[in-house]
């Protein structure tokens, strides 16, 4: 199973798309391992550099319709090659969140009120988070303050997270 804590990555923007996770041009490398490099290369936010950003982050939260656009693994793929195994938003784009779930990782939804105080609470700090998948929450502490969260998963997309994603969890069934 995938580590889901880690340094927390804020992305201020509704409806960041699968062409701004990983830009269609590479979609052509012969390996996961290769798209690492272009991760959100495409992203347009105030000061946002993805080079500098991204290098020690583990989680990202973000606005509504994460993973919008073309329906396409990759875009899981190099979040997870980047180290990010946790995705939390208001929602996602349906195939976006399932293939989140089919490569082990977590697209946790949380209502939009909920997003604004943590933006509002942790966005300018160097915020942490640590989940417990049994208790299905998680806690971010940045700022002197802390912030336990309870989230929803439904059990067989638990399932997938706990067996590392779909080809981990066929295994152990059949």
């Amino acid at each position: 199973m995938k580590n889901f804590n880690g340094k927390i990555l804020f992305l201020d923007r509704a409806d960041i798309n699968t062409d701004e996770i990983i830009p269609a041009k590479y979609l052509t490398e012969s390996s996961k391992a290769a798209l690492k490099p272009y991760c959100l290369e495409d992203l347009v936010l105030d000061g946002f550099d993805s080079k500098r950003d991204l290098a020690d982050k583990q989680v990202i939260i973000t606005r509504s319709n994460f993973g919008c656009g073309s329906s396409r693994e990759h875009a899981p793929w190099v979040l997870e090659c980047n180290g990010i195994n946790l995705v939390i938003a208001v929602n996602f784009a349906r195939i976006f969140r399932q293939n989140m779930f089919n490569c082990g990782l977590m697209a946790i939804e949380l209502a939009a009120e909920v997003i604004d105080e943590l933006f509002s609470t942790f966005a300018k700090t160097d915020a942490e988070l640590v989940c417990d998948l049994e208790k299905r929450t998680f806690t971010i502490t940045g700022g002197g303050k802390t912030r336990v969260v309870e989230f929803a998963i439904g059990d067989f997309d638990l399932a997938l997270v706990k067996a590392g994603g779909w080809v981990g969890y066929a295994d152990s069934k059949y």
